[in-house]
Parts: structure tokens; C-alpha cells; sequence
């Protein structure tokens, strides 16, 4: 019989009786999380945006590692399909270890941190902003490092993240930046306002997720997939699943997926597909159609008519919901699913092996 954390954990409880009460708590702060930003964030995420705006950056380069890299992926769609901006994610090995000193007059540098405190990132931040550019830190940490260094900061507001698999601050990183590029473009960010009760109704569908988890109980490894605005989602579920139950996760755009590793899924190797409803879903179409063809377990996140034509899957409320506001609720099912399987696993997620909250890169 699985003993399984009850959701949202009881505080009171003793640590040994309840293995990822951390992360669960955590999990289950997202809706007051997003609330927050809104109502009291999105003011400040605005003003910044005004005075960066009235910069007319040229060009976007955006550094981060980990969790924050996939939301800096996320906001390098929003830019350049929302905004026309060229984008680029950074090597910062370039700045640190090379020592690279490249001209980026009139470039907007943005560097997204959890903690604020990896010295590569804040190396190389200074280093930018010396080379002429216009710095922007977005951290859960006003007076980290990285804010100090920066000319601007953004403040994703998620309180103190104890687990060290990161959950409620990629979310809240993932709405500051919407909030940030909407501010831009002299948007409001009022698309948004229905996230916290769609992510609130989400996040209490877990005995869904719990019987989706044990389709990946005894697996060996996952590959995880999307397009477009999807792809992020992708790479943080694949990290969520590997940091906490040690899963070979391999995530790949639909796109890359056919070039060679599609060879490697049969009808034994688990597959999640993150379909968003939009541009991003109606590209992946022909990889899902490639999927089924091999007789592959396809398990699908996103739209109904989506979930109805996979093996099995978890059905979004996309309808009404932005295509580039999706990722900020298609990531929360993943995160739970990575709680499920890791403790069917016998394992706790608040606690990965060999892992620090603050990665201490140079």
C-alpha cells in the first residue's frame, strides 16, 4: 500500500511523518503567490518597464541556470513574438571564464534568479552593465547580490521557497516577466487576472494527478515534449522530475525530437506531451501523430480534445486563456506529478540528494 502526503500538508505535523511537506506546502502557495504579484507587484513590474521602454533597447540577452533558465526561455518567446525583439540566452562562461568583453550598448541584460546569489550571475551582470547595458534582475531576493549589481530589479514576490526543488518561484517568475514585457509593450497585464482561481482549481485536482503518477512508478526514464510556448514548461517538468525522483527525463522540442532522438521511443517509453491550445499546439500535431505511430505511451497535458486522443492525460482550462499565459498553469499538474512519483517512489521531494538551494557557480 502507498502512504501518500496529504495536500496541503497539516504544518503541525512531525518532519519523518511527512516526506515533501515542504514542497507541497509550496506547491499549494502559488494562487496567494500570483494574487500578490498582481495586486501588489504589477505597479512597480510596470514602472520598470516604462523607464526601460523609453531606452528602446535594441536587442535582449537573458541569463539565468536551472529552473530560472526555463523561465528566462519563456519570457525570450514573449519577447520575440509579442514584442519583435531579438533575443539570445547567454553563455556567461563567455564574461566569467573567458574573460569576453562584448560591446552591448542599448542591450537589455536579463538576468533571472531565484536567490540572486550564483557569482557567475552576478559576475557577469556586473560585467554587462560595464559594457553598456541595460541590466535587469528579476529575483525573489530585493537584496541579493545580483539586485545590487543590477540598474533595475523586479521583485517576484513569492516568500521565503524552503524545498529545494523550486515550484511557487518559477511560477512567480514566469508572471513577473508576462507582467514586465506586457509593461513593454503598454499592455496592463489584464489577460492575467484569472490565473490565481484557474491555478487554485488546478492545483485541487491531485488525486488525478496521483493516479497518473503510478503509470511512472517503475520507470527508467521519460521524454517530455512541446512546442512554442510549451517548450519551457518541457524543460522544467523534465528537471522537476530528475531533481526529485531521479528520473531520466529528456526534454525535447517536438521539432528536435524528430531529428533523431524519436528513435529511441517505443511502446514501453513514457511520453508527456505539453500541448498548448494555439500556434505552439498546432506544430506539435504532426509530432504527436509520429508518437502514436509508434505505439508510444503518450500522455497528454493540455486542451480536451488533446487529452481525448492520447493514452491518457490531464485536461487544462485553456478556453479564454492566452496562449502565452498557458505555461503559468501547464507547469503546475507537472509539479504535482513530480511530488506523486517521487513519493510513490519511497523518496522525499523536499530533499534531493546532492543538491544546495543556492547553486554556486562560477
Amino acid at each position: 500500500m502507498t502512504t501518500t502526503t496529504p495536500y496541503p500538508p497539516d504544518p503541525h505535523a512531525p518532519h519523518n511523518e511527512l516526506p515533501g511537506r515542504i514542497m507541497a506546502r509550496e506547491m499549494a502557495e502559488q494562487p496567494a503567490v500570483l494574487r500578490r504579484i498582481l495586486s501588489q507587484g504589477a505597479p512597480a513590474i510596470g514602472r520598470v518597464a516604462q523607464e526601460i521602454a523609453a531606452r528602446a533597447p535594441r536587442f535582449v540577452l537573458l541569463t539565468a541556470r536551472g529552473t530560472s533558465d526555463h523561465a528566462a526561455l519563456y519570457a525570450k518567446y514573449l519577447l520575440e513574438i509579442r514584442l519583435g525583439l531579438p533575443c539570445g540566452l547567454t553563455s556567461m562562461s563567455t564574461t566569467t571564464a573567458y574573460g569576453a568583453r562584448p560591446d552591448l550598448t542599448d542591450v537589455l541584460v536579463i538576468a533571472v534568479s531565484q536567490s540572486g546569489g550564483s557569482p557567475d550571475l552576478v559576475a557577469s551582470t556586473r560585467a554587462a552593465r560595464g559594457a553598456g547595458a541595460i541590466t535587469l534582475a528579476v529575483t525573489n531576493n530585493p537584496d541579493s547580490p545580483l539586485a545590487a549589481v543590477s540598474e533595475y530589479h523586479l521583485d517576484i514576490m513569492a516568500g521565503p521557497e524552503r524545498a529545494l526543488p523550486a515550484t511557487k518561484t518559477y511560477t512567480a517568475s514566469l508572471l513577473a516577466l508576462y507582467l514586465f514585457v506586457e509593461g513593454l509593450r503598454g499592455g496592463d497585464g489584464t489577460p492575467a487576472m484569472a490565473l490565481p482561481d484557474l491555478a487554485e482549481q488546478l492545483l485541487a485536482r491531485q488525486e488525478e494527478v496521483r493516479t497518473l503518477a503510478a503509470r511512472y512508478r517503475f520507470a527508467e526514464r521519460m521524454v517530455i515534449t512541446s512546442r512554442g510556448y510549451g517548450y519551457p514548461t518541457a524543460k522544467e517538468a523534465a528537471l522537476k522530475l530528475m531533481e526529485t525522483s531521479y528520473i531520466p527525463a529528456l526534454a525535447y522540442s517536438g521539432a528536435d525530437l524528430l531529428h533523431g532522438p524519436l528513435a529511441m521511443v517505443d511502446n514501453v517509453s513514457p511520453v508527456i506531451a505539453v500541448v498548448t491550445d494555439g500556434k505552439g499546439g498546432e506544430v506539435l500535431q504532426p509530432v504527436l501523430d509520429r508518437l502514436r505511430g509508434r505505439g508510444a505511451d503518450l500522455v497528454v497535458i493540455g486542451a480536451r480534445h488533446q487529452v481525448e486522443q492520447a493514452s491518457a492525460g490531464f485536461v487544462l482550462p485553456t478556453e479564454g486563456v492566452a496562449e502565452e499565459l498557458q505555461p503559468i498553469l501547464e507547469i503546475l499538474p507537472l509539479q504535482l506529478l513530480a511530488y506523486e512519483v517521487t513519493i510513490a517512489r519511497g523518496q522525499d521531494p523536499d530533499a534531493p540528494r546532492a543538491l544546495a538551494k543556492v547553486t554556486e557557480t562560477r
